[in-house]
């Protein structure tokens, strides 16, 4: 399955464009490569994903085409929540 599916059906990211820009960003790794949003998730990958001053790793559980949203949650567990300390001139969005 391809990530920005995988993370839009598992709730992690609302929408897959979203999702897509997120991993077009180089913000989300699976098993410590970056990924893109065509990448190909397995069960048993581990995906970092950088939000804000967040990075959320999660291991993939499951893969399912669609679910329900109190089901989504079983599709993976939350390894590890580690809040970053500096902000990271490469992220900081300029455009403003």
């Amino acid at each position: 399955m391809r990530l920005d599916k995988f993370l839009k059906v598992s709730r992690l990211i609302k929408r897959r464009t979203l999702a897509k820009q997120v991993a077009d960003q180089g913000r989300i790794t699976i098993d410590g490569k970056v990924a893109k949003a065509s990448s190909d998730v397995a069960p048993g990958n581990e995906l970092a994903i950088r939000f804000g001053q967040k990075i959320v790793t999660v291991k993939v559980n499951e893969l399912k085409a669609s679910t329900k949203k109190e089901d989504a949650a079983m599709m993976y567990t939350i390894m590890k929540e580690e809040k970053l300390e500096k902000v990271d001139p490469e992220f900081v969005d300029d455009e403003d």
